[in-house]
């Protein structure tokens, strides 16, 4: 499905039918690929089945990169038809399993809060942010959900503002404030019949209906291509004519932390790190019926997976470990190696 086709052009089973199919084709790929299936059966009506998709990624024997938001999408999706004990156990799983990625801490609050459980989703998101957000110069931009859904839940339980909806205003960038994005009183205000209230209405959706937007059409990562130690010199042992691409492997792994800051400071937004395999390579080089000795296959290949959900967003949190794979926090290994690197032609995709 291209990015641009109507919703209501979309055949969302026959969409759901070939991206389980891709996913056979790619199965490195098939947590993401499956992901996007489900969600699509979820828009066709067809919940059910979506719950064995869900079931399916949880019982595979080669685990998951993210089970637990697997986990949370399958609650949400055992809610809405009619499965809430199943839900809140789950829900209650992810909680306690308190994951570092917000995505599956946002499906379970949005899920409490579309439920009317408003006290379980407040609690939610603020454990959500105190987990994620505290000692954090600047919140990810992954994050932002967490902080705008705590603020609005607290403006339909009545809470004054704290430190965190004071945060949740310094990223929200629209020309609305968030308290009137998130004011309980304007369901009422639809139904006025006083211009002046509707006008100020409409505006409001429209900026809701901007940062809904701004939030679908965000593309995938520019995304740098990175080979582990290992995948590294089995690729320039079968293909030696890489070498001048990849000299060493600390000199590949500079360049790309170079490429990455120089990408930054020019003002890229959304830039992530995808890693390669030997044989996914080679298959991808195969279905472009070119050889996997051509460099310009590379930042194709990096495109492609950035493009199947594969990249991983640079930098890394505060605290996490760094991109490299050494397993020391980011900031004590090439986080803190400002002035050094290789020149920056890291194989980047361009989307």
């Amino acid at each position: 499905m291209r990015p641009d086709t109507p919703a209501e052009n979309v055949d969302h089973t026959a969409e759901a039918a070939r991206l389980e199919r891709t996913a056979g084709l790619y199965p490195e790929d098939a947590e993401a690929l499956l992901l996007r299936a489900a969600a699509h059966l979820e828009l066709a009506g067809d919940r059910p089945t979506a719950s064995t998709l869900y079931d399916r990624l949880l019982s595979s024997p080669d685990g998951l990169e993210n089970p637990h938001l697997v986990r949370a999408l399958k609650a949400s999706n055992l809610w809405e038809y009619g499965h809430e004990a199943e839900a809140r156990a789950i829900i209650e799983g992810v909680r306690v399993a308190s994951p570092r990625d917000p995505a599956p801490w946002v499906i379970v609050a949005e899920s409490l809060e579309s439920h009317d459980e408003l006290e379980a989703a407040h609690d939610t998101f603020t454990e959500a942010v105190q987990r994620l957000l505290s000692n954090v110069e600047e919140p990810p931009y992954a994050t932002h959900p967490l902080l705008f859904g705590r603020h609005r839940v607290r403006r339909m339980l009545g809470r004054s503002h704290d430190e965190w909806d004071a945060l949740a205003d310094t990223v929200h960038s629209l020309p609305i404030t968030l308290d009137e994005l998130h004011d309980p009183k304007r369901v009422w205000s639809l139904g006025s019949e006083n211009p002046a209230e509707l006008e100020a209405e409409i505006l409001r959706l429209r900026a809701e209906l901007g940062a809904y937007r701004e939030a679908l059409s965000r593309p995938f990562p520019v995304a740098v291509l990175h080979w582990p130690a290992a995948e590294l010199s089995e690729l320039l042992e079968a293909y030696p004519t890489l070498a001048s691409e990849y000299p060493t492997h600390e000199e590949h792994l500079a360049t790309i932390e170079t490429a990455l800051r120089e990408l930054s400071a020019s003002g890229t937004p959304n830039l992530g790190i995808v890693t390669g395999t030997v044989p996914s390579y080679e298959a991808f080089a195969a279905s472009e019926l070119s050889s996997p000795d051509d460099t310009t296959l590379l930042p194709q290949y990096a495109t492609t997976l950035a493009a199947r959900g594969r990249a991983v967003a640079w930098p890394p949190q505060s605290g996490a470990a760094c991109w490299c794979g050494s397993e020391a926090p980011y900031r004590e290994c090439h986080g803190a190696d400002q002035g050094k690197g290789g020149t920056a032609n890291a194989s980047l995709n361009t989307p």
